[in-house]
């Protein structure tokens, strides 16, 4: 053979070779090779999902509102830890005002026990909470062994001294209203007792067994707005509720019963807002000018619920921060 032509042959040879060695080498670097990805290779591993945040829910956090009034407080209670937040003054109390009906009607039917209340009482209970409606409270309230009699030392009726007992309040005094301390809605309570009331409503201990969904029930149906108000009963579906974004709501029914009365004895409304569901209790308290109408107090307790949400609504997909890899 002629050295021109073993030249020409050797040459293709090692181009050969080397064609051959480039496949091999990047499936080693690559960890393709039946030896896995040992050595010095570089290990590829894949994005990582986003993850979704957690479902909102109300939990404690700064509450700022440009409040102009006597009296501004709120609690929130997580149900799960039983942990109670809130302002610095959520033990001063306030009138109850109607928040205190969805006591009475829970008082009213535990005592029942298995037993259906007469389609008249039943009623009475329904609007007593759907509509605020004072007359139907009265009648519930007197079922339940309430009076307007005033006892003695300060003591409270025994349809509220059993509120007491068996929601384990700590703040809740009778009314010392001049002529009206018998009656019912000037109760005073706190905002840390409203929310255990709340609790204690949702968890089955004020209505008992038979009775608690259909309570809650009922206060999930409470009707009417702002402007919906006449002289002994009006709308009292506003507050809290208007503060909740969509995706709580969606999550299960938010059960309230707020209580609003405008008193001549001092001028000011006196404005509460109670709500409960599954995993929180909340409650806003407050006393302002009457001037400054029903709807200021609605959108005050409205703004702390909106704070109080988390993560707040539009919150980014966050993605985990991986090692890519090594060289």
């Amino acid at each position: 053979m002629r050295p021109r032509v073993a030249m020409v042959f050797a040459v293709a040879a090692i181009l050969l070779g080397s064609a051959m060695l480039v496949p091999a080498a990047y499936a080693k670097l690559s960890g393709d090779d039946d030896g896995g990805s040992g050595g010095s290779g570089m290990q590829i591993v894949a994005a990582p999902e986003p993850t979704a945040p957690p479902p909102p829910t109300l939990a404690a956090a700064p509450v700022s509102v440009n409040f102009s009034g006597e009296f501004f407080s709120w609690a929130l209670l997580d149900r799960e830890s039983g942990s109670i937040s809130g302002s610095k003054n959520l033990a001063s109390t306030s009138s109850t005002e109607s928040m205190i009906k969805a006591w009475i009607v829970a008082d009213y039917l535990r005592q029942l026990g298995d037993k259906e209340p007469s389609p008249r009482m039943k009623q009475m209970a329904s609007l007593a909470i759907r509509d605020s409606n004072d007359g139907a409270a009265d009648a519930v309230w007197g079922a339940a062994g309430g009076s307007y009699r005033v006892y003695p030392n300060g003591q409270l009726n025994p349809v509220l001294k059993r509120a007491v007992d068996i929601c384990g309040l700590t703040d809740t005094k009778r009314g010392n209203v001049a002529g009206y301390l018998g009656y019912w809605s000037f109760t005073r309570m706190s905002p840390r007792d409203a929310v255990r009331l709340g609790d204690c409503i949702a968890s089955g201990k004020a209505a008992g067994p038979k009775w608690t969904t259909w309570v809650l029930d009922e206060m999930s149906k409470v009707r009417g707005s702002v402007k919906e108000q006449r002289t002994t009963s009006g709308g009292g579906k506003w507050g809290i509720v208007d503060g909740l974004p969509a995706e709580i709501k969606a999550q299960g029914p938010v059960s309230i019963k707020n209580g609003w009365t405008p008193l001549n004895y001092d001028g000011n409304w006196h404005v509460n807002c109670l709500a409960v569901t599954e995993k929180w209790s909340l409650a806003v308290m407050l006393r302002y000018p009457q001037k400054k109408g029903l709807s200021y107090g609605a959108k005050v307790c409205a703004s702390v619920a909106t704070q109080l949400v988390t993560p707040q609504p539009g919150a980014a997909l966050k993605v985990p921060q991986q090692p890519i890899g090594k060289l």
